[in-house]
């Protein structure tokens, strides 16, 4: 089996770093904050290994992939634009699409925009919202969740760089990475959110120090203003989405989140997510509930491995 293989590419007007393995049907792997390619390093050689071409690139402002200065060019507009290059460079019409988090967001909005171009959606973790008509992003969050809020306290350029600043970066990667709290992410009052989360002393059997501190050598080269450049443009993505008010998904979508991520029991993303409404906007759907944190592509690599071939599978015989 040939091994992963490290290219930049030009697409949308950025260079990005994809990393690749494999021949037969492209399927894009996203990931999600704060990781990179290296994240589904389990899933692309298991789907190489199974007849497909699997890429996974830096999304913009990650890794080795260019990372422009402003919060308003991380709009998923944007996000799906380099997608689209991607699809062109390897002169594909369609991929399958899995994404992770803010992964899954650009797969949501590029399966939204350009659904001729995804042949399946697998989406992990972040299930698909309808657009609030009333209040921007951010303040329909601070409705919800307060002041202390993750998203809220990412919203002010150099806030967070700069709590973060107080850790080393594996610390940094260990409080999100290892993340196993429940509730939604909310600091106390006068509290830091990366103050908030916390440290485990061991490591889970899934991941290494080895791995963690590639995660870690790669966020102290390129840092983390552009990953956090994504909740910075959420008021402009309300913005540029209103003309797709109220629109469905309508390629064929398996979901899949852990019956333990943040806020999965505590606000409704699993009523949500078995529920009508969810099905309303994304018509062709397929929720999986696995045992499994936030990052359920690393912590159940096996299992979600199976799941996204199964599901690529059953549409490349339909």
């Amino acid at each position: 089996m040939s091994e992963v293989n490290h290219q930049r590419i030009k697409t949308n007007g950025i260079w990005m770093h994809i990393a690749e393995q494999g021949e037969g049907p492209l399927v894009l792997l996203l990931h999600g904050f704060p990781e990179i390619w290296y994240s589904w390093r389990h899933q692309i050689t298991f789907l190489a290994n199974h007849g497909y071409h699997a890429v996974a690139p830096d999304l913009r402002g990650y890794g080795d992939s260019d990372s422009p200065l402003s919060p308003n060019s991380y709009t998923v507009i944007h996000l799906a634009g380099d997608l689209i290059g991607l699809l062109d460079h390897f002169g594909e019409k369609q991929a399958f699409v899995v994404g992770i988090d803010c992964g899954a967001i650009a797969g949501w909005h590029l399966s939204l925009f350009r659904p001729d171009r995804v042949k399946g959606l697998v989406a992990l973790s972040a299930p698909y919202f309808q657009r609030s008509p009333c209040f921007g992003a951010v303040e329909h969050h601070r409705k919800l969740f307060g002041d202390g809020s993750f998203v809220c306290q990412f919203q002010e350029p150099g806030r967070a760089e700069r709590a973060f600043a107080r850790y080393d970066y594996m610390t940094v990667m260990k409080k999100f990475l290892l993340l196993n709290k429940t509730d939604f992410l909310v600091a106390p009052p006068d509290m830091e959110i990366i103050d908030y989360l916390e440290t485990p002393s061991v490591l889970p059997e899934w991941i290494s120090e080895e791995e963690v501190q590639v995660y870690a050598d790669k966020f102290q080269e390129s840092g983390f203003t552009g990953p956090l450049n994504y909740f910075r443009a959420m008021d402009l993505n309300w913005e540029l989405l209103s003309p797709w008010q109220g629109s469905k998904i309508t390629v064929p979508t398996k979901f899949i989140v852990g019956d333990k991520d943040i806020g999965f029991e505590s606000i409704g993303t699993r009523e949500y997510a078995t529920g009508d409404v969810f099905r309303g906007l994304v018509p062709n759907l397929e929720v999986v509930i696995l045992d499994g944190h936030h990052y359920i592509q690393q912590e159940k690599a096996q299992e979600v491995s199976d799941e996204i071939l199964s599901f690529i599978r059953k549409l490349s015989t339909d």
